[in-house]
């Protein structure tokens, strides 16, 4: 039986509020009743449904759906378009090649669904601060929403440099604030500083993944805004910031690894000891089309086939690595649930840790909303950060003390005298096909001679970032400036 809380709906509540029109779920409140504002706001069953309603966004498709696919896993060396030569996934193919451009439809999807998310976040704290409810529990829901709100920033930031800085309410007849904030691009600088504020305040308000009772497991906690915020401080080379933040993570003793590195991202590995941070979906309310989009494809049909593992990528691991048969589902071959693999599949290979069983996981027969969850933050992840952040602070007993756990899960031996360069290996074999790859080598250096061993042209100074949408672009007048190179 999975316990997780399940996302709620927000629309009875916000109408009252004339705010998240295009929210069309629905809350255990009639509207039909006349219940006055201040009624409203002294629930704390409504302040609880409306923080689940900012959750809900994580579902939707053009969060962690085809457009994410596309342009944090299909644009790396670790996956190829995959599907057949003729579906182009519309720019799919423009994304495997390194040719994409502004007006290519994934870029404005992502930027539509993480500021659809943030309009959420930022909607709910305003409204957060007037619930007439216990204090501790509206402070615990701002946490949440912090946490959220720094996540999609952090997406955005590590996507496309610099964005807009939202962080409140604004009114939509203020044309002034509008074009300076909503129009406007902020510095990546800027962008950070937002997002590692937003985190410090969840640390100090979120509790501990093991004071949720378990109807809440899968809530935001104390150690995913850690988790997150170290990660932040990496990616800004903040390596004392880094190497603290997941050593806090580490020793609060709420996470460790799981013994088998295949269950992980299996059903039985959800909200597990490895577990930091994850979308929770369930049969009722599920992640749309994550798991469709790169099912196999062929006969029988599981998927679109998209996003398949690179030869690259297969070819990388140590032998005797058991993360790459965990990692990639080879075509022919019988799967661990015992489906047959067949050779009427279009592919060689395809993406293991996005395959959903129909014969031993939950499962309606709805290939397009899934009850399987996505990780987002694992263990792992923040062991490796502590590892690359201790190798730069000259910290290399405690690097070894990171790395060769993962080693020994894998089947592997354990090293020493570990180089920076066998880190990256090892976060390359660990998170693959987990959407850290293309990131990973841009902040690293390593992206041009990767995707040039991988028959691709990474042009520096442009490919660093994506393009800002054009239809952003567009709808600001001109007022959003475009990313070098596009």
């Amino acid at each position: 039986m999975k316990y997780r809380f399940k996302y709620g709906s927000v629309a009875a509540v916000f109408a009252l509020m004339a705010i998240f029109a295009s929210c069309d779920d629905e809350l255990d409140v009639d509207p039909r009743q006349n219940i006055s504002e201040e009624d409203l706001l002294k629930n704390p069953d409504n302040a609880v449904k409306m923080v689940n309603g900012v959750y809900n966004k994580m579902l939707s498709y053009n969060m962690y759906s085809f457009p994410w696919i596309g342009i944090t896993s299909i644009t790396s060396d670790d996956a190829d378009k995959g599907s057949t030569p003729s579906d182009t996934g519309t720019d799919k193919h423009k994304l495997d090649n390194l040719t994409f451009d502004a007006s290519d439809i994934s870029f404005n999807e992502v930027w539509k669904g993480r500021y659809d998310g943030i309009y959420r976040t930022n909607n709910a704290l305003f409204y957060l601060e007037q619930f007439q409810i216990d204090e501790s529990l509206k402070s615990r829901l701002i946490g949440e929403v912090k946490f959220l709100r720094a996540f999609w920033y952090f997406d955005l930031v590590r996507c496309f440099g610099g964005v807009p800085l939202v962080v409140g309410n604004i009114d939509l007849n203020d044309g002034e604030a509008i074009n300076n904030l909503v129009f406007t691009r902020a510095t990546k600088e800027a962008v950070y500083a937002q997002i590692e504020a937003d985190l410090e305040d969840a640390i100090n308000r979120l509790p501990l993944k093991s004071d949720y009772p378990l109807n809440d497991l899968g809530r935001a906690t104390k150690g995913a805004a850690q988790a997150l915020k170290a990660k932040v401080h990496l990616y800004q080379q903040e390596w004392d910031q880094a190497y603290a933040l997941a050593g806090d993570v580490i020793m609060s003793g709420q996470y460790d690894l799981m013994d088998d590195y295949a269950s992980v991202w299996r059903e039985v590995g959800e909200n597990q000891e490895e577990s930091i941070f994850e979308v929770q979906a369930t049969l009722t309310q599920g992640l749309i089309q994550y798991t469709d989009v790169q099912g196999p494809r062929g006969t029988p049909d599981l998927g679109w086939g998209f996003n398949t593992p690179s030869l690259g990528l297969s070819n990388s691991y140590e032998d005797g690595d058991v993360r790459r048969e965990a990692t990639i589902l080879y075509v022919p071959s019988v799967l661990w649930d015992g489906f047959i693999a067949p050779t009427t599949w279009n592919n060689p290979r395809y993406n293991y840790k996005a395959y959903h069983s129909s014969i031993a996981e939950s499962w309606n027969g709805n290939k397009a909303e899934t009850a399987k969850n996505l990780r987002l933050l694992k263990f792992s992840d923040v062991m490796l950060i502590r590892a690359e952040a201790g190798f730069h602070l000259g910290m290399n007993d405690e690097v070894e003390n990171m790395i060769n756990p993962l080693r020994l899960r894998a089947g592997l031996g354990e090293l020493s005298g570990i180089t920076l360069q066998q880190i990256y290996n090892e976060r390359r074999w660990e998170m693959a096909m987990e959407h850290e790859r293309w990131f990973d080598i841009v902040r690293t250096g390593q992206a041009q001679a990767a995707m040039a061993a991988n028959g691709k042209t990474f042009v520096p100074g442009k490919h660093e970032v994506f393009p800002i949408p054009d239809p952003q672009i567009a709808v600001s007048g001109g007022r959003l400036i475009q990313n070098n190179g596009y």
